[in-house]
């Protein structure tokens, strides 16, 4: 038999370790402003884990990611504005919560808007989100679903976020699961941002 082409960067069932669900202190690696499919004007946050046992998990998921198309594994995509053109809550509780993250943090609005944000901590809830696989099989993967500050989560006065079940296998749009994560140092020119 012929060796087959990307045999050494094949992951190995069982190296695969899930984020579980619960309360991180996360860093934010970028903010960019985008539209949602209704045209809604809507930030998109790339966050990684910042403290504790899954420091960095993310990055190095990304890292070990062999193919070619690639994407950073936790984006949050929180709306601006509501229907009526008002602040959201989810945005506001964005805000605020990177606010009480970083003593002395003062959004700056307009043209440094999103890159003020990088490298400041906030708290982020995961919780698992079930998904239709390719084959039709369900799956899970955890994802971060709100926004706290740093200190909520440090001291564990938060709960878990719930389960969240597909809808109809005929009408859900599957979510991108999290790559595999091998554990080798990434620089910065390496990263998507």
């Amino acid at each position: 038999m012929k060796k087959p082409t990307g045999y050494e960067e094949a992951r190995v069932f069982g190296d695969y370790k899930p984020l579980p669900s619960d309360g991180y202190v996360c860093v934010i690696k970028q903010v960019r402003e985008q539209y949602s499919r209704n045209g809604n004007p809507m930030i998109v946050v790339a966050l990684d884990i910042a403290e504790g046992d899954y420091k960095g998990y993310f990055e190095k998921a990304y890292k070990a990611d062999t193919r070619t198309e690639k994407k950073w594994g936790c984006n949050v995509y929180q709306l601006v504005e509501d229907k009526d053109g008002n602040c959201t809550s989810g945005f506001k509780t964005f805000i605020t919560s990177v606010e009480k993250s970083n003593p002395g943090f003062v959004p700056v609005w307009g043209d440094m808007f999103c890159s003020c944000f990088k490298g400041k901590l906030v708290g982020g809830l995961f919780g698992r989100e079930q998904y239709q696989k390719n084959d039709g099989s369900l799956g899970w993967s955890t994802k971060c679903v709100n926004f706290r500050s740093a200190e909520t989560i440090r001291n564990g006065e938060f709960t878990i976020p719930e389960d969240k079940l597909a809808e109809s296998q005929s009408t859900y749009v599957p979510a991108t699961p999290n790559p595999n994560n091998g554990y080798e140092e990434v620089t910065d020119e390496e990263l998507p941002f």
